[in-house]
């Protein structure tokens, strides 16, 4: 055994011809964790002390890491040197040296994965369940808390130099990190099994149409369609479940919009990365510990209008800002993007009509419709799909309101084919044959799609060059 501990008054010792797989092996392996727990705990306990008590998480979080790991280094060598027989391999010490160091500095067991750019979520469900998203997959990780207060010690440290706290007067927080990333943290009596925290990175490079295009999301053809739609002011809402991508693919629209206007973006939690000059980011802030102070998405909608926007973009619609959002792209705020939460193109006017409802604005359900129907010009839906792929499955256009039913036809199509032997979906995008109506809209903005982009079968003597949308002037 690679650690011996005292215990009992006495060095207890396992000897390594015991195997890790026979009764003996497996109380050496209790043992061996038993005893790196108890010295992380120690080593933790007395490098806090040194440090002064209780550290300043502000201090912790944007001080020096590596200071920190010297700090923590010194404290086990000394624990080490008196405890007269304790040993560590390299690796035993180098998991006791991050995982303090992690504790210190850090966000405790799940720093790591922070810091791992092909996880896209983490979700800890408790002391003993940590689940992450890694390249659209969930998989259960072998991380461990040791306890509820581990978890709500941890989730303190992320919310507190956030100016947020959690408790069971306020059991529920929703906040951005300072690098964009999305927390989610909720405790009991809310969280009946415990503290529970999920947080959706932010990617520090966001994606491009083409490493759209090169995950399968959409093609070629339907990325350069969508180009000349954005810069042709076409209003679109991008519709899916949840974590099928949407807000992904409204910042690879929202690229496409030309430099030179003027666009305001709304958001719960900042999210979208423009890269244009001309922006001006809104977010939505909560009620404070008093409940007072909240300003919501409709009220910034609200706002935005008296900031003479060229284009509007709307993280998510949820409520009674559909409606306003509505009468913006109605009142000469072409171009206007947003997303919405649906299981399909259908759907997603369904929710808008709830939506406008729960605006307070009595208004009859054709009224509604008539709103929906001239506003949105198309409706980008995307999936999520059982191997963890998401792709756009629908570009469908609002053709108007014919009697009482606003009338859809679907320009693209996902076609699944079928699964390869690694269990991914196989399949393509096509077209359905039908020209969209504002076909003229994008040849007056001088934004040229051949025809033959549209003709089923795709039509493949079509270069991508051929695709590309010319700009008039």
């Amino acid at each position: 055994m690679s650690l011996s501990k005292r215990l009992n008054g006495r060095m207890v010792r396992v000897p390594q011809s015991e195997q890790p797989g026979s009764p003996a092996g497996k109380a050496e392996d209790r043992a061996k964790s038993r005893a790196i727990l108890e010295l992380k705990d120690r080593v933790l306990r007395e490098t806090i002390e040194e440090l002064g008590g209780d550290v300043d998480l502000k201090q912790v979080v944007h001080g020096d890491r590596r200071e920190f790991k010297n700090q923590v280094e010194d404290t086990l060598n000394r624990i080490l040197q008196e405890e007269d027989g304790v040993f560590l391999n390299r690796n035993d010490r180098e998991c006791v040296l991050r995982e303090v160091t992690d504790e210190i500095v850090g966000y405790g067991p799940i720093d790591f994965l922070l810091h791992d750019p092909d996880v896209s979520e983490i979700m800890v469900n408790g002391p003993n369940q940590v689940y992450i998203e890694r390249k659209g997959r969930l998989s259960k990780t072998d991380i461990k808390f040791r306890n509820d207060a581990h978890v709500l010690h941890t989730i303190e440290k992320v919310i507190l130099p956030l100016g947020r706290r959690l408790d069971e007067a306020s059991p529920l927080v929703d906040a951005r990190l300072p690098d964009g990333s999305r927390v989610n943290a909720i405790i009991p009596p809310l969280a009946i099994k415990g503290p529970t925290l999920t947080i959706r990175k932010f990617a520090e490079d966001p994606f491009t149409v083409e490493d759209l295009i090169h995950f399968g999301t959409l093609s070629t053809e339907i990325s350069h369609f969508l180009r000349a739609c954005v810069r042709s002011r076409i209003n679109i809402i991008v519709s899916g479940s949840t974590g099928s991508g949407k807000t992904t693919v409204l910042n690879v629209l929202s690229g496409f919009i030309p430099s030179d206007e003027r666009i305001v973006t709304i958001e719960d939690a900042a999210e979208l990365q423009l890269r244009q000059e001309h922006v001006v980011t809104l977010e939505a802030r909560p009620p404070n510990l008093e409940g007072r102070g909240r300003i919501t998405i409709r009220d910034l909608v609200i706002n935005s209008l008296r900031m003479r926007p060229d284009r509007i973009v709307v993280g998510e619609v949820r409520g009674g800002e559909a409606l306003d959002m509505l009468q913006a792209m109605n009142t000469g705020h072409d171009g206007s993007l947003t997303t919405a939460h649906s299981n399909s193109p259908r759907d997603t006017l369904i929710r808008l009509e709830t939506m406008v409802l729960m605006s307070g604005v009595e208004l009859p359900v054709r009224a509604i419709r008539e709103q929906v129907a001239n506003a949105i010009q198309l409706v980008v839906h995307l999936s999520r799909f059982k191997d963890g792929s998401r792709r756009i499955t629908h570009i469908t256009e609002i053709v108007g309101l014919e009697v009482d039913t606003i009338s859809l036809q679907d320009i693209f199509v996902f076609e699944q084919q079928g699964i390869d032997e690694h269990g991914r979906i196989v399949g393509r995008h096509r077209p359905t044959g039908i020209v969209p109506k504002f076909m003229p809209e994008l040849e007056q903005s001088g934004n040229h799609i051949p025809v033959e982009v549209f003709r089923f079968p795709p039509f493949s003597g079509v270069s991508a060059k051929r695709f590309a949308p010319q700009q008039g002037g």
